[in-house]
């Protein structure tokens, strides 16, 4: 039976498996059979216990339904994973779990969870990092209307719309790197001082060596969870710069606007009662997934401040939070290169909005050269005003005025009044942000 949507409707096949419930089982085992085999290769078990209990440490050999049977019974997760697993090890099951506590193998299988998961994301933001490179270079030169307050404000260029989102995904992808490099495993006991094991900074290291993830350097009975609450804030982060690119999607697809597009299948329908509908679903979807993310920061903090060397307040929170912001993220960004990578642009209709106001979002370019020839600034800014709030095309209530016309002649105004060439340096800030 199916509840969360993350079951069925939202992320990858890859990503999902991640945090699938006999994967999740499968990591911890892994954790287990690297304890044993550092043991082993340490000498404080037989080499044959280690070989063995590393072979058996999957879920080949432990099933799901057994060790929640045995769950059912004790009512402990670890103790009974650990009972399920000597159960495979004859003789042997004896050395499993060894000096370990059961946050020895949570965390662990955590971290090999956030690794794997991590690849993903850094794939997919590498993917969406070079749409945005293209898309970047093939509208640097495009003019549009800026807008500032949803209304009409001077000139910017579609390169610098895609420059900007590209430069926010590199720091979000910079902040994801340094949240990667502090994900860490411990094999450190009930308290961190690894008062339980022989030789504990050597099997901590071995132990870590074998599954491939960095060790805490000090912890108590858990990793600190600010590491974990960096995680969620860095996926959170990535995900406000999708939801700022999906919302400008959206607004730039209003039908007053329709400059840019989401691509619409050929079989796709818009609305079961409105035929005509073309609606920009997937953006909808970014912007509402963002929602929850955002949400997860929240508890992701309140689960570091524990009593003491731990409680058990974080688990149950985590056990939510994590596979969820992983797997909506995971969703996001691959909605989010699909849009992106289907695009439809009206170029048309950027011209044609860039002229709707009769140039009055120009007034700026008036007032400056005004100025030059010779007009005080606070002047020309009131007598631009004051023309920008006359009824009328804009253009012909500038050539009207008499203080205007003074000083510029109808060419000069001509000249001010075109948006190709009030574009300041975006061309070059587009390029500087692409040759990064």
């Amino acid at each position: 039976m199916m509840i969360h949507p993350i079951d069925n409707r939202y992320g990858s096949v890859e990503m999902r498996k991640i945090f699938d419930e006999e994967e999740r089982l499968n990591k911890m085992l892994l954790v287990e059979g690297a304890i044993a085999k550092a043991h082993s290769e340490l000498g404080h078990i037989p080499k044959e216990a280690g070989n063995e209990i590393f072979k058996k440490a999957n879920t080949k050999y432990v099933s799901l339904e057994r060790m929640k049977e045995i769950e059912a019974e004790i009512n402990h997760d670890i103790m009974a994973l650990v009972l399920s697993l000597s159960e495979q090890c004859g003789e042997y099951g004896k050395y499993v779990h060894l000096g370990a506590t059961s946050n020895d193998i949570n965390d662990s299988a955590t971290a090999l969870q956030f690794v794997e998961a991590f690849k993903i994301i850094f794939r997919d933001l590498n993917k969406l990092e070079n749409i945005l490179i293209e898309l970047s270079k093939k509208y640097r030169d495009t003019v549009c209307v800026g807008r500032t307050h949803g209304q009409h404000a001077i000139p910017t260029t579609y390169g610098m719309k895609f420059a900007i989102f590209l430069d926010e995904i590199r720091r979000a992808n910079d902040r994801l790197e340094f949240s990667y490099s502090n994900v860490s495993g411990k094999i450190s006991g009930a308290v961190g001082t690894m008062a339980s094991y022989k030789d504990g900074p050597e099997l901590q290291k071995r132990v870590g060596d074998i599954l491939g993830i960095k060790m805490a350097k000090i912890s108590n009975q858990v990793v600190s969870r600010d590491i974990y609450a960096d995680v969620m804030f860095s996926l959170a982060s990535i995900a406000s710069t999708l939801d700022k690119l999906a919302l400008e999607i959206r607004n730039l697809q209003r039908t007053e606007i329709m400059e840019i597009a989401e691509g619409f299948g050929k079989k796709q329908v818009g609305s079961s009662t409105m035929p005509n509908k073309k609606n920009p679903v997937t953006c909808e979807k970014i912007c509402g997934l963002a929602r929850v993310l955002y949400s997860n920061v929240f508890p992701a903090l309140l689960n570091n401040p524990l009593w003491h060397e731990r409680d058990l307040t974080n688990s149950s929170c985590e056990r939510v939070i994590h596979p969820e912001s992983f797997i909506l993220l995971d969703e996001m960004l691959k909605g989010t290169i699909k849009v992106l990578s289907n695009l439809v642009f009206y170029e048309s209709n950027v011209k044609k909005n860039l002229g709707l106001t009769g140039y009055s979002n120009l007034a700026e370019v008036l007032m400056l050269k005004l100025v030059e020839k010779g007009m005080g600034r606070q002047d020309a800014h009131e007598i631009m005003r004051l023309v920008s709030m006359k009824e009328g095309l804009f253009i012909d209530n500038v050539k009207k005025d008499k203080k205007i016309t003074e000083l510029l002649s109808e060419s000069e105004i001509d000249d001010a009044l075109n948006p190709e060439k009030y574009i300041g340096y975006a061309k070059e800030i587009v390029d500087d942000v692409i040759g990064k």
